[in-house]
């Protein structure tokens, strides 16, 4: 079976990355093909890219710093791959890879990681967060979104089958799109287990940036001053976040996986506060033995137990007085959260369970075509002639 795997691009490696690593677990001698690929060699070769083939958009000027800037274009690049000589294409699509072209006799399965957040439900913070919401440059922002939502509606007809990354993002597919998804939980590296005593301090980690709402968990601890914050990562906010931090608030700036590994094993709790599609650092967290507190909403409703036996808690939103409030409900319910609960919780979501699920999906796909059963969808739009 000749087998074609298209990815977006390939600039960072990200969760959407690892993804793909998988995928070509499942399938080696897959053929790859992305919009462009900037990739070092060595994080090529974590992901196991073979053969590859790329768009025009990989000779386009600074297209690894500022990709965005040829939204326009990916829709006609990502059509010009000829895909007609392969019997699987499979997409893992977080931007316009599911909107590859491909036959009838062909069979194409997508992993959507999310429709376009920043064309659909996240268009007016997105317009927000960069300057767009007003002036000539927000009206070519709006219309070029708008643009962008037709051709992601209209190429979410292509897939035989849609896979979803979380139940959260399977609704917001039926939303967009009108169509029903399979949930397939993404690959999770899980952690040793390391075996290291608690130190005094809680964690959260990510890019700094708006979105992660990681001011509202550093304004939280101001209200906390007997309670001790790291802050793993950076990014654009990174100095505004410093400005204001208090304290007992620290900063470690840009960790290796091995250091935030060890932050992790040893912090009291891990402090989620943004709204993800799946949020693979909680899941992390929680293989290391430690609990989590969590924006209500999202993909953590999905991995974070709140019942026994727990591995987390919830607050309903991202405020620093609400985050404040969950901390104080931690503390006194400290003594009953155990590692072995968040890390069994953790191995729902392994590799090698992807894996299977992804190759169970795939091979059942085939059989039902090989039995001329029609796939289970309907169209996003009743469709005349």
């Amino acid at each position: 079976m000749r087998v074609a795997v298209v990815h977006d691009w390939l600039y960072v490696l990200g969760g959407a990355e690892r993804v793909l690593g998988e995928i070509l677990q499942c399938y080696p001698q897959a053929h790859v093909f992305s919009l462009f690929d900037v990739l070092p060699p060595a994080d090529r070769a974590v992901i196991g890219i073979g053969r590859e083939t790329t768009s025009f958009l990989q000779s386009a000027p600074f297209v690894g710093t500022h990709h965005r800037l040829y939204l326009p274009l990916m829709p006609l690049a990502i059509e010009q791959f000829d895909l007609s000589s392969y019997d699987l294409v499979i997409s893992s699509s977080f931007a316009a890879a599911k909107g590859v072209l491909t036959g009838p006799d062909q069979i194409h399965i997508s992993y959507v990681h999310s429709p376009m957040r920043y064309a659909w439900d996240m268009q007016h913070q997105y317009l927000r967060d960069n300057g767009f919401e007003k002036g000539i440059k927000g009206a070519i922002a709006r219309m070029l979104l708008h643009y962008l939502r037709i051709w992601d509606t209209r190429t979410a007809n292509g897939p035989d089958v849609i896979v979803a990354n979380s139940q959260f993002v399977a609704r917001r597919i039926k939303k967009s799109y009108g169509r029903k998804a399979k949930v397939i939980y993404p690959p999770v590296a899980l952690g040793g287990g390391q075996d290291v005593s608690r130190r005094p301090y809680f964690l959260t980690a990510s890019r700094l940036v708006p979105y992660k709402n990681v001011d509202a968990i550093v304004r939280a601890f101001a209200e906390l001053e007997d309670l001790q914050l790291i802050v793993a990562g950076d990014g654009p906010e990174g100095a505004r976040l410093r400005s204001i931090a208090t304290d007992n608030v620290s900063f470690e700036g840009f960790v290796s996986d091995e250091r935030l590994r060890y932050l992790m094993a040893s912090a009291r709790a891990f402090v989620f506060a943004a709204e993800e599609d799946f949020g693979i650092v909680v899941v992390e967290a929680m293989s290391e033995g430690t609990p989590v507190l969590a924006l209500d909403r999202g993909g953590a409703r999905e991995s974070v137990s709140a019942r026994e036996p727990r591995s987390g808690m919830f607050f309903a939103n991202a405020t620093p007085a609400e985050i404040a409030d969950c901390l104080r409900r931690f503390v006194a319910e400290e003594d009953q959260f155990s590692r072995t609960a968040c890390r069994r919780r953790a191995q729902n979501f392994s590799a090698e369970r992807f894996r299977r699920e992804f190759k169970d999906l795939v091979e059942r796909t085939i059989s039902e075509r090989e039995r001329g059963k029609e796939t289970d969808w309907t169209p996003a739009w009743p469709m005349t002639i």
